[in-house]
């Protein structure tokens, strides 16, 4: 039984730390999207979305795949063990995906939006 609940624990605390951090992060860089897109709103939002989404898809499926049936857990330590380790291990993916999207989106900044106006869409 204290198996099932630990899944069922791991799984809730993991979602909500990945719907939380991928909010706070898109809430909070849309600022700095909009800047980097020379004021432009709407590309500044696409771009946030499209990063939130690679965030869900990565972390989650992450999530997902962390979650061994094999492991048997009889000991209210051994549920902390391995809910620290899986919330730990998420945590690192987030933190890795976000200073990755940040150095694309600096890089496409630095470079200006040359291929954007050359294809017509400014």
């Amino acid at each position: 039984m204290l198996t099932t609940a630990n899944y069922v624990i791991y799984l809730v605390l993991s979602v909500f730390t990945v719907a939380y951090i991928s909010s706070t992060l898109n809430r909070d860089g849309r600022t700095f999207l909009t800047e980097g897109f020379e004021g432009d709103n709407n590309l500044a939002y696409a771009i946030a979305r499209l990063l939130m989404a690679g965030v869900y898809l990565v972390s989650l499926g992450f999530v997902l795949l962390r979650m061994r049936t094999r492991v048997q857990v009889d000991s209210f330590e051994e549920m902390l063990v391995y809910q620290a380790e899986g919330l730990g291990l998420v945590l690192l993916v987030l933190g890795v995906g976000h200073f990755f999207s940040v150095n694309v989106v600096l890089r496409i900044a630095r470079r200006g939006l040359g291929m954007y106006t050359r294809a017509g869409l400014k």
